[in-house]
């Protein structure tokens, strides 16, 4: 009888569920996020144990989406210094390492960059032979200023051998305690974007380090001797190791565990997902049961990257967003009370106007004390409303990819706001539990693993060269925590790059399967 715990860290709330071995949820608890994020997950796993119907003995399994990450990076805080080392030279010395990043975020990760020789062409052929002396040169030079490396070579998806060769010799002279990301296991085709996403990587190593001993702990304070998970920003988990490898992926978790509890609650495998919180909407994508994934370059902390990311929209409005002015002229957002709207929004006592009075005076929602709310201009309520409706209905529209209508589940602590009907939806979806459906979607996640890599079809058929693909992504989910009997592969895509010579296509595989019980 095996229980899990799921929890999520959002930019307002840090949510928490208990589940049990049917998937039935025994306990949910919501508490205000803490600056240092931590804090805020020991306070919600108290609250949520206190329940009398758990029994902590039983958690056998715990699952966290965080923040931790992402803070860092935008924050410039506890980051890695990073030795960068590009594997490409001659051929891409024009363009520097970290070109166009912020010069406050290169100074914090040390400025330690370099180009060698190496890399291969997409099918293959060497464009330098790898100069051994020349890394271990690099290696003298940034010795006990680093703590973490990250190496990309050009087309290393292709052929990752340059990158592995010189993670030897890196570690052989830095020793054993250095951090490696490799380009070829993190982002996608595309030298420079690839290469900022494995220096991020690299540089959040420490942060994920102690973001799982902090869990740890939180999680023995309480006598849970649970097995921990990271989330995915793909809607899956990831394993403890695998999560101090590769901790980028954490980045956005938050709305995909959304979108997979939502997918949970309502058995629905296609729809858009609108989960409101108490700052912001992020509108995600449901696709075969799991998030649809970003086809553009996506910007973290002012740095360009390929690695895989949700496909997602977000805006300014949640439940503590604040409304200004009258009825003739007014203003949503983007400001908001966040954690703070128990005190300052106007029906529980405060004095700030929010978008939860609006929807408790137009009887849309019953949360605090409505005669708080006695005085407010009727035409102000009305007009407030049907422009906030009509900023998720737009919003919808345009994350639909054709014009017919969708189902749309709304999820969230601010989805109390909205009406049961909204242009474009075919219908409305309000689970029970919508308040926690990101705890959930954290507890009852999948475990996945995906591969991307270009394929010369001069050397194998298609049909091997997918076969090849799928293996590979078979194999990342076993060894971020599947159990492999469960493993399936659930999207496969196959894009034929008629821009680059020779018969050359490439083929993007990812397999899920379910948490390995032991």
């Amino acid at each position: 009888m095996a229980y899990r715990i799921g929890i999520d860290v959002g930019g307002t709330n840090t949510d928490a569920v208990i589940i049990d071995e049917k998937l039935n949820v025994l306990s949910k608890a919501k508490h205000p996020t803490t600056e240092d994020v931590t804090t805020g997950i020991f306070n919600v796993i108290e609250k949520v144990v206190s329940d009398k119907n758990v029994d902590t003995n039983k958690i056998e399994y715990a699952m966290l989406g965080t923040t931790h990450c992402t803070n860092a990076i935008v924050e410039r805080k506890n980051l890695n210094k990073v030795l960068v080392i590009r594997l490409g030279k001659p051929a891409t010395s024009a363009v520097k390492p970290l070109t166009g990043w912020p010069e406050d975020l290169k100074s914090v990760i040390g400025n330690h960059q370099y180009i060698v020789h190496g890399g291969h062409e997409f099918d293959g052929r060497k464009i330098s032979e790898l100069k051994d002396d020349e890394i271990r040169e690099v290696a003298r030079e940034v010795k006990g200023k680093v703590s973490s490396v990250a190496i990309t070579s050009v087309f290393s998806p292709v052929n990752g051998e340059f990158e592995q060769r010189a993670k030897e010799i890196l570690q052989d002279e830095l020793g054993e305690n250095i951090n490696f990301s490799l380009s070829h296991e993190i982002g996608s085709i595309g030298l420079v974007e690839r290469e900022n996403a494995t220096v991020l990587n690299a540089s959040v190593v420490d942060v994920a380090k102690k973001a799982t001993k902090a869990f740890e702990n939180a999680l023995k304070k309480f006598n849970i001797n649970a097995k921990q998970y990271f989330g995915q920003n793909d809607g899956t988990l990831m394993a403890i190791e695998y999560a101090i490898k590769y901790p980028i992926l954490t980045i956005a978790c938050g709305p995909t565990n959304s979108i997979r509890g939502a997918c949970f609650l309502t058995d629905q495998k296609e729809g858009l997902v609108v989960d409101v919180g108490g700052t912001t909407t992020d509108i995600g994508i449901l696709n075969k049961g799991f998030p649809r994934q970003s086809t553009i370059s996506v910007e973290i902390g002012g740095v360009r990257t390929n690695f895989r990311m949700p496909d997602l929209l977000s805006l300014g409005l949640g439940g503590g967003t604040i409304i200004q002015g009258d009825a003739a002229e007014f203003s949503i957002g983007p400001a908001s009370v966040g954690y703070q709207i128990t005190n300052k929004s106007q029906v529980f006592g405060g004095d700030t106007l929010t978008t939860t009075d609006i929807a408790v005076a137009g009887g849309i929602a019953n949360v605090g004390d409505s005669n708080n709310l006695n005085d407010l201009d009727s035409e102000l309520v009305s007009s407030v409303y049907q422009k906030m409706t009509s900023m998720i209905e737009v919003s919808i529209d345009k994350m639909k990819t054709e014009s017919t209508e969708l189902p749309v589940i709304l999820v969230g602590g601010g989805s109390i706001l909205f009406p049961d009907k909204l242009a474009g939806a075919s219908k409305v979806y309000k689970p029970n539990h919508y308040e926690v459906a990101n705890a959930i979607g954290a507890a009852i996640s999948q475990v996945s693993g995906e591969v991307e890599r270009i394929y010369n079809l001069s050397d194998m058929s298609r049909e091997e060269a997918v076969e090849q693909a799928k293996q590979k992504a078979i194999s990342e989910a076993i060894k971020a925590g599947a159990a492999e009997e469960t493993v399936e592969i659930v999207d496969v895509e196959d894009v034929p790059l008629a821009y680059l010579p020779g018969n050359a296509t490439r083929i993007k595989a990812k397999a899920a399967g379910d948490l390995l019980i032991e």
